[in-house]
């Protein structure tokens, strides 16, 4: 995930229109819900990386296109549009906040680790979704949160990602990968 230094910002990964009307200078500080949320996000990460884990920025800015993670150079920012985590905590509450940072985050995973369990046929978004997979197993989820994390993340998929049924396998290699033992049916 890292760019070489003086590379200009680049959007790794949107899960909404719009990531050309992203104004930076419109980041704030995230929400103490939002920070919240990404602290168990952080637990289940340490778990995963250990000392190893990349260190992203979370942040709530308007223009933002949903959520997208943004490199720049050695920095990274996950930023999200405070609307649309609104709309995912009405739907699905905490857990679905947790899976949408948690794919978010995956494609910092992928870009600093390496892991057997990922097949080098699957896209960046479908690596995204395994080490989301591996995250939500790490974050001690109950039946229904799991359940209600899955929703997220079938329903708030990037504009080019593939179909749920590619999605899912993913996320549950990741899953079972990482200790998950949790029943992915009956969503």
């Amino acid at each position: 995930m890292l760019l070489p230094v003086g590379a200009i910002a680049q959007v790794v990964c949107a899960l909404g229109p719009g990531a050309a009307s992203y104004q930076p200078s419109a980041d704030q500080r995230p929400s103490g819900d939002a920070m919240h949320v990404a602290s168990r996000v952080n637990a289940a990460e340490k778990a995963i990386c250990g000392v190893n884990c990349p260190v992203v920025a979370l942040l709530r800015n308007s223009t933002a296109p949903n959520a997208a993670l943004i490199v720049n150079g050695r920095d990274a920012k996950l930023v999200y549009a405070p609307q649309f985590f609104a709309s995912v905590y009405g739907s699905y509450g905490d857990p679905g906040i947790l899976a949408v940072i948690a794919h978010e985050l995956g494609h910092a995973l992928d870009d600093s680790m390496g892991a057997v369990w990922v097949k080098s046929s699957w896209t960046p978004e479908l690596r995204a979704d395994g080490w989301a997979g591996c995250t939500l197993a790490k974050s001690g989820l109950s039946q229904n949160d799991l359940h209600a994390a899955l929703g997220a993340l079938e329903k708030y998929p990037t504009p080019g990602h593939s179909g749920w049924n590619v999605r899912l396998p993913a996320i549950r290699a990741g899953y079972t990968h990482c200790g998950g033992a949790l029943s992915f049916d009956s969503k």
